[in-house]
């Protein structure tokens, strides 16, 4: 009798992980062919599958932070900074949402909330490059802003035009040389 019920208990523990896989691999499948829409730029067939998942599985933060990306390549600002701010919210933990919600808050032109943001996602993952490189590019904005602020409080000031100068350069595109 111990032996056929250690076969049936093993039996249930393969059928248990089966299942498990078949689901995971399911939401594999979900995220690979929503990410593969986003890559095609098919972002209105991308966010109709993302909030098909979301009905059935609303806290999902992968597929929530994919829905945001979809927003902000849809042209929807806002509904993605309510999406970000939403999964900042909701998991305070992940650095990339505070990332995407200061590159949105960087292009409406409100840097120092950029940098607050991303100084979150700095505390929360101290060796997460791209916030750090966000926050570098955030701070060149901030300190044109204050040159420029300079210049019309004081147009005499000559090592005022070097600096903003310096920090205009920093955002032209670079030209590969001709050969």
């Amino acid at each position: 009798m111990k032996h056929a019920r250690s076969i049936v208990y093993t039996s249930l523990r393969w059928l248990t992980l089966l299942g498990a896989l078949t689901a995971l691999s399911g939401h594999a499948d979900e995220y690979a062919d929503t990410n593969q829409l986003v890559r095609a730029n098919k972002f209105t067939e991308a966010l109709a599958k993302v909030d098909s998942y979301l009905a059935g599985k609303p806290a999902d933060p992968q597929m929530r932070f994919l829905k945001g990306v979809i927003q902000r390549n849809l042209g929807k600002p806002a509904e993605a900074i309510n999406t970000f701010t939403l999964l900042t919210q909701d998991y305070p933990e992940l650095p990339e949402p505070y990332n995407n919600l200061a590159v949105l808050y960087a292009g409406q032109g409100q840097y120092d909330k950029a940098r607050v943001t991303l100084e979150m996602a700095i505390r929360t993952n101290p060796n997460y490059a791209t916030a750090h490189e966000n926050l570098g590019d955030v701070y060149v904005r901030l300190a044109s802003q204050a040159y420029n602020k300079a210049l019309l409080l004081d147009s005499g000031n000559t090592a005022i035009p070097p600096k903003l100068t310096l920090t205009l350069d920093v955002f032209k595109p670079k030209l590969a040389p001709k050969k």
